[in-house]
């Protein structure tokens, strides 16, 4: 049986796949929040929001304390920055390519314009 373990960019777009996912990360980016006061703008069971919150705690992007009877979220932005990093790449091909279509667009039209 081969075992695979998923890469960290791997984990941070499994993440950031899901809405909620996002919406909890979005929440926390805002400031530190209580998990029982996340989870209640949700209309799903403080047991999902957990679930959601595991999954965002295994790609890294968020940091769960405890603080007394109540657990904490903090955003850790680094994660993100790795897969900003990542589809800057594409933004820079396309970029590129677009301007190059752009140019060639530009010729034929002047061509025409000539004849």
């Amino acid at each position: 049986m081969v075992e695979y373990r998923a890469k960290p960019l791997n984990r941070v777009f499994f993440a950031l796949a899901d809405p909620t996912r996002r919406a909890i990360l979005l929440h926390v980016a805002r400031g530190e929040a209580r998990v029982t006061a996340l989870a209640a703008g949700f209309t799903i069971s403080l047991a999902a929001v957990s679930k959601h919150i595991r999954v965002l705690e295994e790609a890294g992007l968020l940091k769960r304390t405890k603080q007394g009877r109540e657990y904490h979220l903090r955003l850790v932005p680094e994660p993100l920055r790795d897969a900003t990093d990542w589809t800057n790449q594409f933004n820079r091909f396309w970029t590129e390519h677009l301007g190059r279509i752009k140019q060639l667009a530009e010729s034929k039209a002047k061509n025409r314009q000539r004849h």
